[in-house]
This record gives structure tokens, C-alpha cells and sequence, in this order.
């Protein structure tokens, strides 16, 4: 039979995985972030989609 895995397990995985921040040496955390800026037709605004890596470091430039 298969070993069962828990969250602690799991958890425990990501932390050996993914690229770390040079400057303090966490693991990223990967989120969505969704801004709006104007376009180039005069009122109007789009909706600008970029994946960011958070860290301790930059965490509150980030969030706000």
C-alpha cells in the first residue's frame, strides 16, 4: 500500500523545492498580482496580469 501524506509532509516539500531569494534566503511564494492602468485611448483602462515571487523582502512593497 501507499504511504498516506499529510499536510506536514506536503508542506514540508515545498520548502526543498522552488528558488530562493538571494537576500534573505526564503523560499518564493507565487501570487497572481492585478493592477489597473490606463491605455493609450483617452478614459479608458485595462487590467495588467503578472505572476510575482514574494518574500520576506519585498512582502510589503508587494501587498501595500
Amino acid at each position: 500500500m501507499a504511504k498516506r501524506q499529510d499536510f506536514a509532509s506536503k508542506t514540508a516539500k515545498k520548502e526543498k523545492h522552488g528558488k530562493a531569494c538571494p537576500v534573505c534566503g526564503e523560499i518564493f511564494t507565487h501570487v497572481l498580482s492585478v493592477n489597473l492602468e490606463s491605455s493609450k485611448k483617452e478614459g479608458a483602462y485595462h487590467f495588467v496580469e503578472r505572476n510575482v515571487g514574494v518574500c520576506k523582502c519585498n512582502e510589503k512593497e508587494i501587498y501595500g
